[in-house]
Parts: C-alpha cells; sequence; structure tokens
C-alpha cells in the first residue's frame, strides 16, 4: 500500500514540475520580447476554448438576427455561411501572429512586431473600437431581452445591473472568470439544443412560414451587395475568437495552445450559427413586415421560438439571451478589452494608469474599472434613443474589428513572407489575400454611418500616434529578428513557430 501511495505521490509531483515547466517556458516567452511577467499564469487549453466559445456565444444570434434577416432579405444562413468564411481566413492568421508573439495585445502587439510599431498603434486603436464599445451593446441586448421579459424594469437598469456584476467578478481575477464560463457555456448550449429539438418538430409539423432552401439563397432578393452588407452585422456574431489572444500571457502554456483554441472555437460557433438561424429564418411568424420594417422591436427570434413551441420558449430564448449576452459575454468581453488597454498602456501608447495589474488578483485592475465606466456611459445615451442605439454600436464595432483584422493580414504577409522569407505560401500569402479581399469588401458594404465614424475615429487615432511620435513615446520593444532564441533554448523562434 505504501509503495503504491508512493507511486502516487511521484506521479502527482512529475505532473506539477511539467506544469511548472510549461508555465516558466511561458513566462520566458513574455519576457524575450522585454516584458515581465505580471499576470497570472493559470489557462488550459480548455479554458481558452470555452472563453472564445462564450465571448462568441452560441446563441448570439438570437439577439441580432431580426436585423441579420432584415438586412439579408431573409438569407440569414448565407450571411452567416459567408462571414464564417471571412472569418475563418483571419482566425488563421491570428494563430499564425499567436504563435510568433504570445503577448497579451493581440492584432496591436501583432501589427506592430510584424510590420512596425506606427501600424500596431493604427491597429490598435481601431480594434479599441470593437473592444470599447462591444461590452455596451452587448449590455444594451440584454437589457432589451429583460426588458421584454420583465417591462417594468427599464433597459438602462438591466445594464448597469450587468455591469457592476461583471465587473466584481472581473475584479477578482481570470480563474474566477474561467470557472463562470464553463458554467454559462453548458446552459447555454442546453437551450440551443431546446430550441433546434423544438423548432426541427415544428417544421416537420408544418409550422414552416417559408421555402426550405430561402435562407440560404432567394434568387427573388438575391445579390453580392445584399449578402455583404448583412455579413456586416453578422460579423459582430463571431467577434470573440481573437480575444483569445489577448490571454497569451496568462496561459499556462505555449503559444500554439491560443492558436489552436482560435482556429477550433472560431469552427465550433460556425456551425452552430448557420444551424440555428436556418431553423428560425423557417418560423419567423411575420415574415413580410420584418423584411419591410425591420426588428424594431428587437424580438424576432423570441417571436420564431414562441410560433415554434409557445410563449415558454419565447420567455426561455429571450432570459436566456440576457444572461448569455449580458453576463457570460460581456463579462469575457471587460477582460479582454482591460488586456488590451493594459497592453498599450505598458507601451507608453495610453495613460500609464491603466497598466497597473494588482499585486494580489494580478488583473489590470485600473483598465477593468475604466471600460465599465465607459460601458455605463454609452449604456445610458445610447438606451436613450428610439432602437437603443443597437444597430449603430453593431456596425461600429463590427467596422473596428474588421479594419484592425486587415492589417492583422497585412503583418502576417511582411513578418512571414517578407521578413522570414517563408515558403509556406498557403499560410502566409493565399490565406492572408483571401482574408483581406473578402474582409474588404465587408468594410465598404458597411452602414455609410459606421464608415463615417469609423473614419473619423480612425483621423482622431492617426493624430494621437504623430503626437506620440513626436514626444518620442514609441513602443520599447521592437520586432525580434528572424533568428533570435527563445530564453532557455537553443532552438530558434522561427523553429518554434513552424512546429
Amino acid at each position: 500500500m505504501s509503495e503504491r501511495n508512493a507511486s502516487k505521490d511521484n506521479a502527482g509531483q512529475d505532473v506539477a514540475s511539467q506544469d511548472n515547466a510549461s508555465q516558466d517556458a511561458a513566462s520566458q516567452d513574455v519576457e524575450r520580447f522585454g516584458y515581465r511577467q505580471e499576470l497570472k499564469r493559470s489557462l488550459s487549453f480548455w479554458d481558452l476554448l470555452i472563453y472564445g466559445l462564450i465571448f462568441m456565444v452560441p446563441i448570439a444570434p438570437f439577439g441580432i438576427f431580426g436585423s441579420v434577416f432584415n438586412v439579408s432579405g431573409g438569407m440569414v444562413a448565407l450571411a452567416y455561411a459567408v462571414g464564417a468564411v471571412g472569418m475563418v481566413f483571419t482566425a488563421i492568421s491570428y494563430a499564425q501572429m499567436s504563435k510568433a508573439f504570445p503577448l497579451a495585445g493581440s492584432v496591436y502587439a501583432y501589427a506592430g512586431r510584424g510590420i512596425a510599431p506606427p501600424f500596431g498603434f493604427i491597429a490598435g486603436w481601431q480594434i479599441l473600437l470593437d473592444y470599447i464599445l462591444i461590452p455596451a451593446l452587448l449590455y444594451i441586448i440584454s437589457g432589451i431581452a429583460m426588458n421584454a421579459f420583465v417591462p417594468g424594469i427599464p433597459v438602462v437598469v438591466w445594464v448597469i445591473g450587468f455591469i457592476v456584476l461583471n465587473t466584481v467578478i472581473n475584479y477578482f481575477g481570470i480563474e474566477l472568470t474561467a470557472r463562470t464560463n464553463r458554467v454559462m457555456l453548458v446552459l447555454e448550449l442546453i437551450v440551443l439544443v431546446i430550441f433546434l429539438v423544438i423548432g426541427v418538430v415544428a417544421l416537420a409539423s408544418g409550422k414552416s412560414t417559408g421555402d426550405a432552401l430561402s435562407p440560404l439563397f432567394d434568387s427573388g432578393t438575391f445579390s453580392v451587395g445584399l449578402i455583404f452588407s448583412a455579413v456586416s452585422l453578422a460579423a459582430l456574431s463571431f467577434l470573440g475568437f481573437d480575444a483569445i489572444s489577448t490571454l497569451s500571457e496568462e496561459n499556462r502554456e505555449a503559444g500554439t495552445q491560443v492558436a489552436r483554441a482560435t482556429v477550433l472555437s472560431l469552427l465550433v460557433v460556425a456551425v452552430l450559427f448557420i444551424v440555428q438561424t436556418w431553423v428560425a429564418a423557417l418560423l419567423v411568424p411575420d415574415r413580410e413586415r420584418l423584411l419591410t420594417d425591420g426588428d424594431t422591436s428587437g424580438t424576432a427570434f423570441y417571436d420564431a421560438a414562441e410560433h415554434a413551441g409557445g410563449h415558454w420558449l419565447y420567455v426561455l430564448t429571450a432570459v436566456t439571451t440576457a444572461v448569455a449576452w449580458g453576463f457570460a459575454d460581456a463579462l469575457v468581453a471587460q477582460a479582454a478589452t482591460s488586456r488590451l488597454l493594459y497592453s498599450m498602456a505598458r507601451d507608453r501608447q495610453l495613460p500609464g494608469f491603466l497598466a497597473k495589474v494588482h499585486p494580489s488578483h494580478r488583473v489590470p485592475e485600473h483598465a477593468t474599472f475604466v471600460v465599465a465606466a465607459i460601458s455605463v456611459a454609452v449604456g445610458i445615451g445610447m438606451t436613450s434613443r428610439a432602437d437603443n442605439g443597437v444597430s449603430l454600436l453593431t456596425t461600429l464595432v463590427n467596422f473596428g474589428a474588421l479594419t484592425a483584422f486587415l492589417l492583422l493580414h497585412v503583418s502576417v504577409i511582411v513578418h512571414y513572407l517578407v521578413r522570414r522569407r517563408s515558403r509556406d505560401y498557403l499560410r502566409h500569402l493565399v490565406v492572408p489575400l483571401c482574408g483581406i479581399a473578402i474582409l474588404g469588401y465587408v468594410v465598404i458594404e458597411a452602414k455609410v454611418a459606421a464608415q463615417t465614424v469609423g473614419l473619423v475615429w480612425l483621423g482622431i487615432g492617426l493624430v494621437v500616434m504623430a503626437v506620440l511620435l513626436s514626444t518620442g513615446r514609441t513602443p520599447t520593444s521592437q520586432p525580434a529578428g528572424p533568428t533570435a532564441p527563445v530564453a532557455g533554448s537553443d532552438e530558434p523562434i522561427e523553429s518554434r513557430e513552424d512546429a
């Protein structure tokens, strides 16, 4: 018996030693770029995968289904399929850059080190338009869903309540956030399965309100411009896989785990989005009104659920949307945004107080509170609008993200093909060029209001960058050389990236 216990103890010590070795190697990845390991490394591959799934929300189409249905002429499943293709190219590029630069700054770090620091600032500035506004958008959509369930409580009250709850959880550390994510993911998947089962049964019993293939293709309304306009809205549902890279300095293992989690999470939700929107599009009770007037109440998906299974399914999908968007998704969105602010601040690209890390919780505490304050301000301002600002915020968030993704693809080409002279033309040339072509067209087809505000935001960013450069506040670390050795190893970085 004693020998058996000793064997178990030794096995446990071996596992602990392996974990410590992995964390030490990961910490050295950060230190070789000139930074100290300040954030706590506690996340596994599965934590990263769940984080990405939660950020994208397996039931994300519930909240914006009506808007996408209206803009796509009813071809909502096609809009999500095209969006998925474009995002797959982007996910592959994220995977390549996360292996090259395992840092918390996401596209800011990738463009800054893959191309040059000024490009990194512009990429970070554009993605800020996404990251800063997306928590507020999620809170508002959740508030709308809860208001539909409890009309007596205004949307803005729900918004502030969700913000306070998520800020407290994020303040007490990324591990608490990760544990909360697991529970929420299971609940969302259960509700999605319930809807799909009841929806398919309803379709089989003759409750369909449209042609079986119309969610994928309608010859009467189809046009390339129409679909890409809808993709500019549907893209919101996919945003989140990119946020996995913001946790590169809190992952216990190497950058390859971030790369795998990024691609896999996107593929999983792409299938879920297409299936659920296809079923819902065939159950819309008043198709002509939705196509003509749009989803002014924001309840199109819940109406389809009620048509399929009764009012109880309306309530279930509405409440689950509120909890998923306002609690689970916004929770990780706030965490990702605070990490981006932290990363830019430690490079002196944003005010230094945003780089303050809590000594015991080891989270960027000031950045977390700033994100919460911005969400409150945007939430109060937007909920005073007739449509609660959902459509405008959605297009602004997508415009910021997609323009940053364009720079991500350019950074892959410059870093690997030009600087490293890579011969992997598929991943380092064809994939980023396809991503640039698809996302570029989506940006062109975006709403004029989003283009206007997005370009104004870009103009402000260029002015801020000019001020930073003129005062000498450039990022402190430069791109790593093509054969820079990994700390503690004789292996070149290049060989690790290709592994």
